[in-house]
């Protein structure tokens, strides 16, 4: 509202002024109201910028004929032009300026002056105020793209919060399912073995307590490793899927273990998702086929670890933990390969088992563990 009334006080102000200046050196009415609505016109130079230098340049052409130049001071035209090329639009701007000009070309030619003040005053005038309007819209534009930016990146960290959760989402279920799961097994073993065999139930119970303590340290690593982006330490080898192999078999699981091909000097991330895949491999046998026989194969080719494990049908009478798991198990594991370049594949066989074969590739860097 402020600017408003000042825009209107400047076109009154204009009007008066010019108008008043030409009258006094004896000009017609109708170049006293030719001078006035030139004034007048700087009002309207802002919210009306098209409107300004039609009704300016049409008070020009009136007072061209009758020594223009004399009655109304060029610098009135420089201010004109400048308010076209800051505020018109682009088409609009380039008209005017080129319409300013050339009429004051023609007042210099009437009053038989120099042409080079008014071209040259129009002609600054005109590319000051666009240079102004040009830095404006970039401006703008850089300010637009800044809060684009910021949006990318506010949308990055939230995807980049889901993602570790995600993370450490499947790095739990693979710790916790694969020693409840052997809990659950012994457990209800040594339900069945309490009361006629004290020996073998002290074994059960062993073995639970010592699937609880591997699950312990397992949790205590992804913690270390959750506070530590690069921790120190031994770097993993297959030895750990030998231990997972010899703990399943330690449940009563029927599991036998094939190494081939070259395995040493692999990359730790590719030791770690062989791990994940045989851990959760053998989780599932556990809880869907427990008693079955369960065949397990890491083969270090040269540009990829293959890692296979097949189980035979379970056996109806032993499925205690069917129904049990939660499905992010083989998700997660697909998640994992595919971020390293990968591949899983697990379904049914033929007789009825179950076989899961991961595909691991040696020479690309793994997605986080």
């Amino acid at each position: 509202m402020a600017g408003h009334r000042l825009e209107i006080a400047v076109g009154v102000a204009g009007a008066m002024l010019v108008a008043l200046a030409t009258a006094a050196q004896g000009a017609s009415t109708l170049d006293v109201l030719a001078a006035g609505v030139f004034g007048g016109a700087l009002g309207l130079a802002r919210a009306r910028p098209t409107t300004a230098w039609i009704l300016a340049a049409g008070a020009i052409a009136v007072l061209a004929p009758h020594g223009g130049v004399d009655l109304v001071p060029f610098p009135l035209v420089a201010l004109t032009a400048f308010g076209a090329g800051r505020w018109a639009e682009r088409t609009s701007a380039i008209t005017a300026g080129a319409v300013l000009i050339a009429l004051s070309l023609l007042c210099a030619a009437t009053s038989h002056s120099s042409v080079v003040p008014p071209v040259l005053l129009a002609g600054v005038g005109w590319l000051v105020g666009r240079a102004i309007r040009e830095q404006e819209i970039l401006a703008r534009r850089l300010a637009e793209r800044a809060r684009e930016l910021d949006q990318e990146q506010d949308a990055y960290a939230e995807l980049s919060v889901r993602y570790e959760r995600t993370r450490i989402a499947s790095e739990l279920h693979d710790i916790v399912a694969h020693a409840i799961s052997v809990m659950v097994v012994q457990a209800s073993a040594g339900q069945r073995l309490a009361a006629t065999n004290p020996q073998l139930t002290t074994e059960t119970f062993d073995a639970i307590a010592g699937a609880a303590r591997q699950a312990e340290d397992d949790i205590g690593r992804l913690v270390a490793l959750l506070a530590d982006q690069h921790p120190t330490g031994q770097a993993p080898d297959l030895e750990l899927v030998k231990e997972l192999v010899e703990r399943a078999a330690g449940t009563g699981l029927d599991v036998a273990l094939s190494l081939k091909g070259t395995r040493e000097g692999l990359p730790n991330e590719v030791v770690q998702t062989a791990t994940r895949v045989v851990q959760e491999s053998l989780t599932n046998a556990l809880r869907y086929a427990s008693g079955a026989r369960v065949r397990v194969l890491v083969n270090g080719e040269r540009d990829a670890l293959i890692v296979e494990v097949v189980n035979d049908p379970a056996n109806p009478s032993a499925s205690a933990l069917a129904g049990h798991g939660t499905g992010n198990g083989l998700r997660g594991l697909r998640e994992r390969l595919s971020a390293c370049g990968g591949r899983l594949v697990a379904g049914p066989t033929a007789d009825g088992g179950w076989h899961t074969r991961a595909d691991i590739p040696i020479n690309v860097t793994a997605g986080p563990t």
